[in-house]
């Protein structure tokens, strides 16, 4: 394990297309299908790390919470499932199951659509406004797995509430830290490392 901070992407940026696969339903998702939401939130997890494990109860109860809202949710695991076989879309599918995600939870074999994404880690938060313009990146909360913080999502929450309600985020964004993805050999982004 590569403990691995967020990239903190340009706020501003518009969110890239993505087409894949959600591994509970079968069904395709895509950045289209949430045109209508006021908000976006991707999220970039995988089924063996620390640092998600630490944080996948409070990932439930944000879908769990925020089901009523004009939020879009969408979890995107990355890693290379040669290697780490633990986070193969069966494994994901298992987990998205056990912890009643409400969401998708899509499989990005190329490793693509996380390149265009900048996500560097398990998790990595992308917060996108109703015009698919950056937000929010950064961390969950100040919770680590080492830590006595209690896990509450409280920066992201916050970050979910002032979009809901028209407003910007306007506190200061900590990076996300976890795992690093686990690219496929040769596939490493120029960012990593």
């Amino acid at each position: 394990m590569v403990k691995t901070a967020s990239t903190m992407l340009a706020l501003g940026t518009a969110a890239p297309e993505f087409e894949l696969q959600d591994v509970v339903s079968g069904k395709t998702v895509s950045l289209a299908d949430f045109s209508d939401r006021q908000a976006l939130l991707l999220m970039f997890i995988c089924q063996h790390c620390p640092f998600v494990k630490h944080v996948q109860n409070e990932l439930a109860s944000i879908g769990q919470d925020y089901d009523q809202q004009p939020l879009g949710i969408v979890a995107i695991s990355a890693n290379d499932v040669a290697n780490y076989p633990q986070d193969a879309p069966e494994k994901l599918k298992q987990m998205a199951q056990e912890l009643n995600f409400n969401f998708p939870v899509c499989y990005d074999e190329s490793q693509e659509v996380s390149k265009v994404y900048t996500a560097a880690c398990t998790p990595d938060f992308f917060l996108f406004d109703a015009d698919a313009k950056l937000a929010y990146r950064g961390q969950l909360d100040d919770s680590r797995p080492s830590t006595n913080i209690p896990v509450t999502g409280k920066d992201l929450r916050q970050a979910i509430d002032a979009l809901l309600q028209g407003k910007t985020v306007d506190f200061e964004q900590k990076p996300s830290i976890g795992c690093n993805i686990k690219w496929k050999p040769g596939n490493e982004p120029k960012y990593f490392g």
